[in-house]
């Protein structure tokens, strides 16, 4: 398992790995752990009794093991695994996501995810929708006249017709669609309607029609953010 003996692929993470090693094969043939683990980065894992203890990321994992061997963590493992990485990009915020999950006690910090979005605003905003829809099913509240005509305009558009994204949306949100050579934006608003160029449509297909000038599927030309910098067809919206 040399270090160039593995082709680097696009898109992979882990190249190579050891795991469940006795300690006892770092201290007795370190000449065999250097050969596979000198100057490279990734992840590693210290086990006592088959329990994680201890998770850390280095880049050169075979002195980092070796300072284990006599550092305050020397007493506490007898088992390691190493996953060596390709590149250096991401294994800071893979170590961050290992240590939020397992929390071993070895390591005393549990690091926060700095650029990942917190989806727990969203959930508890389309529980409480939901849960105001199922209310008002089991015991409606009583309207106004001109309520009632608002919130009747509201869940219309062109030729009469309700959004057919309605049941889809609890807040507005931008559309995009890269076409010829050319970025389109549109909003999709808390009714489920899409306002594109000052004109408004009730169904993604109408308003991508708009743009193109002939007949068209909205639902894959248009696209959505599902989260930060992660845009996808908006079709994956009604697949949730």
């Amino acid at each position: 398992m040399g270090r160039g003996g593995t082709a680097k692929r696009k898109g992979q993470l882990v190249c190579q790995h050891l795991e469940g090693i006795s300690r006892r094969v770092l201290a007795s043939y370190p000449d065999i752990v250097r050969s596979m683990a000198r100057g490279r980065h990734g992840i590693y894992a210290l086990y006592r009794r088959d329990k994680l203890h201890y998770l850390g990321l280095a880049t050169d994992l075979r002195r980092r093991l070796k300072q284990h061997l006599h550092d305050q963590q020397a007493r506490t493992w007898d088992r390691f695994s190493l996953y060596l990485t390709v590149g250096d990009e991401h294994i800071r915020e893979i170590e961050s996501l290992f240590l939020r999950i397992s929390k071993p006690r070895g390591n005393s910090i549990t690091p926060g995810l700095v650029r990942s979005q917190n989806l727990l605003p969203g959930l508890r905003s389309q529980i409480r929708a939901r849960q105001r829809v199922e209310l008002d099913s089991i015991a409606p509240k009583a309207r106004s006249k001109g309520q009632q005509r608002r919130r009747a305009a509201r869940a219309v558009t062109e030729e009469g017709k309700r959004p057919v994204l309605a049941p889809l949306v609890t807040k507005r949100f931008a559309l995009r669609w890269p076409y010829k050579g050319k970025l389109y934006r549109a909003t999709v608003r808390r009714d489920g309607s899409i306002r594109y160029a000052g004109k408004v449509y009730n169904s993604p297909s109408l308003a991508a029609a708009a743009v193109a000038k002939h007949p068209v599927n909205g639902w894959v030309c248009w696209r959505y953010e599902r989260a930060p910098g992660d845009w996808v067809i908006l079709d994956e919206l009604r697949r949730r």
